[in-house]
């Protein structure tokens, strides 16, 4: 599974281009090139989420089959600390904390998508959840 949001891109007068995203009002920049608009996306994704997550709030889910938007993915970490909020469900910190064998603010850090864990701790992560690691480029 990849978290991605749908954004709205339009080319100005001045020939740079706007993205806006249309789950989350606040979040949008713009480039010179789409390139550099795309670039400029996920980056301001990936700092919107994390923000938005490190202060407890709800992560807002992406609108699905939105029409002519272009769908933009933050960067690995902040899908990943989102991937295992969204696994965890109802389960508490605590549970998955004793899952892994460590304590409750190792197990509440991997939700933050400032924390980069390594692969052998999102793998145990996610079986302690039910879940598979799966890895992708694209």
């Amino acid at each position: 599974m990849q978290v991605s949001y749908p954004a709205n891109i339009t080319q100005q007068t001045d020939g740079s281009y706007l993205v806006q995203f249309i789950d989350l009002p606040d979040t949008f920049t713009e480039g010179q090139t789409m390139d550099e608009a795309l670039f400029n996306a996920s980056e301001v994704l990936s700092g919107m989420l994390c923000w938005h997550a490190d202060q407890g709030h709800d992560i807002i889910p992406a609108t699905l089959g939105a029409k002519k938007a272009h769908y933009i993915a933050p960067d690995a970490k902040t899908q990943a600390a989102l991937l295992l909020r969204q696994a965890r469900g109802d389960r508490t910190h605590a549970d998955l904390a004793r899952a892994l064998s460590t304590s409750w603010p190792q197990a509440k850090r991997l939700e933050s998508a400032s924390y980069w864990p390594n692969l052998k701790t999102l793998d145990r992560a996610a079986a302690a959840l039910g879940k598979r690691l799966m890895i992708s480029f694209a």
